[in-house]
């Protein structure tokens, strides 16, 4: 059996761990009082130094400390927490990230740059006319603390030597230690820990600092702690429920961890003695969760989809079959497959939160930068979409995220002008719709100037100035590779590369755009993107002898055009279905199949949002579990079809673009309206 890099897990839990200190400073920006996020900054950092000490990071648990020093300061009220502060600690953030994924890169120049504005932000919160009423001196005391560590802590990483050293930078300590327990050297094991220690601590720290040296290994071990003037206190003991990770200092290095054991995530807070039972129950919440690489599930999902090819074909030839037996086997494997299916299909499925999460961060630098006052509002983060489909609408995302800051919404003082509040909104939203999932941005900004889209898409040559277009075909064209209405280039936008990433991008995923935009309103562009790209269920219909599949989700109903029906529709394309008419495509006509229409065909209405069309076939085979194979480069500029699959006798069948058809079948429609 072979056990994870060590060094890989820390910089997986290092990345979860700068997210959520990310997520804390964010929300302190907006309430610079909430001390509760205060402290979750703190014990991220505490963590993080710890940690990075302990796998051999010394540059980043450095730099951290530095940082953790300050968020001290503001957790202990010496000084109060500051949109400065913060900002300058964000900043650090990034130059952690770079220190945890290059730790022996040369960051000397870097990191003293970052510090300096650090202290500067610590000075200026420290100023007299900003800082707290001073108190009196506190009365120094005396605490005899008597603890044990458990017999792997060493093995496990856990520093005692550490620990000592952070309770004698709280005063004057003195200290013993007990060796009793120690077996014989036959019976010793070099990795286990068998001494206890007694100390004598006179200090004028409170007492909550000497319960925070063993913030994170409290759970674990035997602690009692009594003040000298006979104030006793109740002892902290709780079960072992994760492994510890003891802040290192430079006085004394820290013990290397085996390389077998992976630590667990330290617990997000300490545990009053009077509560253990609580901490213990996030921990057995936090047990449950198991971390799986990416690529195990991919190629998991590679496998399922095999098998459910596989399964297709033991169904053909089952129903092929007289016997019974055989039929039945074939339906308890469609059933298991089926099942194996969906909960693979849970697996990979993520909620946006995550996505989402990483442009509050994004949307603050820009607002720094841009000089703007700007909201980020996000709703439907629960939405759940396919990992992979999460991925790669990052990048997407982040351009829209800035076209939104940079273009969309204007200066303080141009929306006062213009009666609009100070700050400009940005609005992240995800829901889901039959099989997609549709996220839009949204501003409340001054919205596209179609003039000036017009005017450069006629000086790049796009369009002939007389050219007739409607006004979504218009607003396309600032997804057109180097189009841009930026007056002048800038760090953030004017060489028209970002709406072209936008638009490949979504197309690669077989999604669609749709801009709306008002003068002085603002703009939303919604991105209707597949909810899966490896399994889904298809509608399995014939077009003259080839096969095609139609994903089901956007299927509403299934209806026949006899041959009469047929030609009294030749010339207009409609049928009536319930008091309206649906345009309808001939897919024998579109694909130039060459072969006469069977006696009665079927109509396959297909839609996507409220528009609807519909699709002639010949006849409609049945529901199938649609394996998607992507197309050859050859075919990648075919719009007509997503990708294809595998069927149960070896044969391949394309499976249909709906949003394509669907826009080909209105466009079909306004044409002969027109014409009418």
């Amino acid at each position: 059996m072979s056990f994870p890099d060590p060094i890989a897990v820390f910089r997986t839990e290092a990345a979860e761990l700068l997210e959520q200190i990310e997520t804390g400073l964010l929300d302190l920006n907006h309430d610079l009082a909430d001390k509760e996020q205060v402290d979750a900054v703190f014990r991220g950092l505490h963590t993080l130094k710890g940690s990075g000490a302990m796998f051999g990071f010394e540059a980043l648990a450095a730099f951290t400390h530095h940082c953790e020093t300050a968020f001290d300061q503001v957790r202990k009220g010496i000084v109060p927490a500051t949109h400065d502060l913060v900002t300058a600690v964000l900043g650090a953030t990034d130059h952690m990230r770079a220190l945890v994924e290059t730790p022996n890169g040369d960051y000397e120049a870097a990191s003293e740059v970052l510090l300096a504005g650090l202290r500067a932000a610590v000075a200026a919160a420290a100023d007299p006319s900003q800082a707290p009423a001073t108190t009196a001196p506190a009365k120094a005391t005396g605490y005899r603390i008597r603890f044990s560590l458990p017999v792997n802590a060493m093995a496990n990483g856990t520093n005692p030597l550490g620990l000592l050293d952070e309770l004698a930078e709280l005063g004057t300590c003195r200290i013993r230690a007990d060796k009793s327990d120690i077996p014989s050297l036959d019976m010793l094991v070099a990795t286990d820990l068998h001494v206890r220690w007694d100390l004598e601590l006179v200090t004028d720290k409170p007492r909550s600092d000497i319960e925070d040296v063993f913030i994170f290994v409290m759970d674990e071990m035997q602690l009692e702690i009594e003040a000298l003037d006979g104030t006793a206190a109740a002892p902290a003991a709780a079960p072992a429920v994760a492994v510890a990770v003891a802040a290192p200092t430079p006085s004394a290095a820290p013990v290397a961890a085996a390389p077998a054991p992976v630590p667990a995530r330290a617990p997000a807070q300490a545990t009053p003695p009077a509560e253990p039972r609580q901490n213990e129950a996030k921990q057995a919440k936090s047990a449950e969760n198991v971390r799986v690489p990416a690529e195990r599930l991919d190629e998991l999902m590679d496998r399922v989809g095999e098998l459910v090819i596989a399964q297709s074909r033991l169904s053909q030839l089952a129903n092929s079959s007289a016997d019974l037996q055989l039929r039945a086997v074939s339906e308890d494997v469609e059933r298991l497959s089926g099942e194996l299916r969906d909960t693979m299909m849970v697996l990979r499925m993520v909620p946006v939160a995550h996505l989402f999460s990483r442009f509050r961060r994004l949307v603050h630098d820009l607002a720094i930068e841009t000089g703007k006052k700007i909201e980020l509002i996000t709703e439907g983060e629960s939405t759940e979409v396919d990992k992979s489909v999460v991925e790669r609408l990052a990048d997407p995302l982040v351009h829209l995220v800035r076209n939104s800051c940079d273009h969309g919404l204007e200066t303080p003082e141009e929306r006062i002008a213009a009666g609009k509040p100070a700050a400009g909104r940005i609005y992240l939203t995800a829901r889901q719709q039959a099989g997609e999932v549709i996220i839009t941005i949204r501003d409340d900004g001054r919205g596209i100037n179609r003039e000036r889209v017009r005017a450069k898409a006629e000086a790049s040559g796009l369009i002939a100035p007389s050219a007739s277009l409607s006004d979504q075909d218009l607003l396309q064209l600032i997804f057109q590779p180097g189009f841009s209405t930026a007056q002048q280039v800038t760090n953030l936008s004017g060489r028209g590369v970002g709406m072209d990433v936008v638009k490949r991008t979504i197309d690669a995923l077989r999604g669609t755009i749709n801009v709306a935009s008002q003068n002085g309103e603002g703009s939303n562009i919604s991105l209707a993107i597949p909810l899966t790209l490896a399994i889904i269920d298809g509608l399995l219909v014939r077009v003259g002898n080839g096969r095609y599949v139609i994903p089901l989700s956007a299927v509403e109903e299934c209806l026949e055009l006899s041959l009469d029906d047929d030609m009294r529709s030749r010339g207009r394309s409609f049928i009536s279905l319930r008091d309206s008419l649906v345009p309808f495509i001939r897919l024998r006509d579109l694909f130039r199949t060459g072969s006469k229409p069977d006696p009665f065909q079927k109509v396959v209405v297909i839609s996507t949002g409220s528009e609807r069309v519909g699709l002639v076939v010949d006849q409609i085979i049945g529901d199938h579990q649609t394996v998607i194979k992507s197309m050859s480069k050859l075919h990648h500029d075919v719009d007509t079809f997503s990708g294809a699959t595998i069927l149960g006798d070896g044969g391949v069948a394309l499976i249909l673009d709906v949003g394509h058809l669907v826009t080909e079948g209105q466009q079909q429609e306004a044409q002969l309206r027109a014409a009418g």
